[in-house]
């Protein structure tokens, strides 16, 4: 049996906060939460793992939708690179994840799914895998590799949905493909979270798109067109569908910081921060690679050798939450983004993104300028 009891704590979630804060947990589950001293009251095993958190923040563990290695390592790799880069992610805050590939040739990105599928079995953190690509357009394709590119052929996407053994969890596509809205449909049927991504898509496209069941945007205002008055595209599609939660990456070089509040302002609930952090997340400037393309990574800022298009990020979720509350961004808002609200969008919000009886006992606990201190997963510490 696993035990923890952590007292003393500002509790932060998409609740709201609470001083002197403390929860319970056995076997991965907070099992009682209360304020004050109650928590000496607590029964505890001799063996039971007790933290002072002298005040500092306490949240739910971080969920990252759309991450595609760090440490040096890439996601693409197989499965010790995958272990390096979470081993990165984990140490700041990042309990659950989907593991993100790049645009591949079909063989491989089947291969990588095989494998993912393998982990989930093995590590219960691992949520699943998300395809970005390979049916991307070229006109948006960002950092993919325009070969690999291909339209969402009826036998294609069943391919890669039965070699991900039920743990192909999100997908991005662009809707104006052929066969993609068609192939939209059939991966909702199976249970896919649709995302609208790396697209030339207009509004009423992407309507049409929400309305097959696609309930996600890739990177919003990245790699899509953006807001123009007579044409106000994917992002304004995005922001006026309740149904819709939008991706942000936010680390100060793909949305600027105020374009970042602005899209809290008018998807309040629905903004869900990632990183899609590349390789060198938690490791050094210098050369890496991103699926086949080279990337040159200088001060922290990935981009294609040729092309020079942005590739990724350098990011982790812990930095990303500093920057949204150093943009304005309510506390509770922005914790709920990388906390409860990707867990909505997975169908997991029963399980993980709050701090509450019957949750899953993921925590971080951060310093008063949210500093990652510690990090819990199923009640269990995680190195750092």
């Amino acid at each position: 049996m696993t035990e923890l009891l952590i007292h003393s704590a500002t509790k932060v979630d998409v609740d709201g906060h609470q001083d002197a804060f403390w929860l319970h947990a056995v076997d991965g589950v907070i099992r009682s939460t209360g304020t004050g001293d109650d928590w000496r009251s607590v029964p505890v095993g001799d063996d039971a793992s007790v933290l002072d958190a002298h005040g500092g923040h306490l949240t739910p563990g971080f969920i990252d939708l759309h991450v595609h290695g760090g440490g040096g390592s890439s996601f693409d790799d197989g499965r010790d690179a995958i272990g390096r880069a979470l081993a990165v992610h984990r140490a700041h805050g990042t309990t659950r994840t989907l593991i993100s590939l790049v645009s591949n040739p079909v063989d491989a990105l089947v291969a990588s799914l095989e494998g993912i599928a393998d982990l989930v079995a093995e590590d219960p953190l691992v949520l699943g895998a998300h395809l970005e690509g390979p049916f991307l357009s070229p006109a948006k394709k960002g950092a993919h590799d325009p070969g690999a590119l291909i339209d969402p052929s009826p036998a294609v996407v069943e391919r890669l949905i039965d070699a991900s053994r039920g743990t192909l969890r999100q997908i991005t596509i662009a809707p104006e493909l052929p066969n993609a809205l068609e192939a939209i449909q059939v991966l909702v049927e199976a249970g896919v979270i649709v995302a609208v991504g790396h697209t030339d898509a207009d509004e009423a496209l992407t309507k049409t798109a929400f309305d097959l069941g696609a309930r996600l945007v890739t990177h919003v205002f990245n790699a899509m067109n953006g807001i123009h008055h007579r044409a106000p595209g994917p992002i304004i599609a995005s922001f006026a569908d309740e149904r819709v939660t939008v991706e942000l990456i936010l680390d100060g070089e793909h949305v600027h910081p105020d374009v970042a509040k602005l899209a809290f302002e008018q998807a309040p609930g629905r903004v869900a921060l990632i990183t899609d952090a590349m390789a060198a997340a938690g490791s050094s400037d210098g050369r890496y690679l991103l699926g086949a393309l080279a990337v040159q990574v200088t001060d922290g800022l990935a981009r294609l050798v040729e092309g020079d298009s942005i590739a990724g990020s350098t990011l982790t979720l812990d930095r990303a939450l500093r920057l949204a509350v150093a943009s304005g961004v309510a506390t509770d808002a922005a914790v709920g983004a990388l906390t409860s609200t990707p867990a909505r969008v997975l169908g997991l919000d029963d399980r993980f993104g709050r701090l509450a009886p019957g949750y899953a006992a993921d925590a971080v606990l951060l310093d008063h300028q949210w500093n990652v201190q510690a990090v819990w997963a199923d009640g269990s510490v995680l190195p750092r």
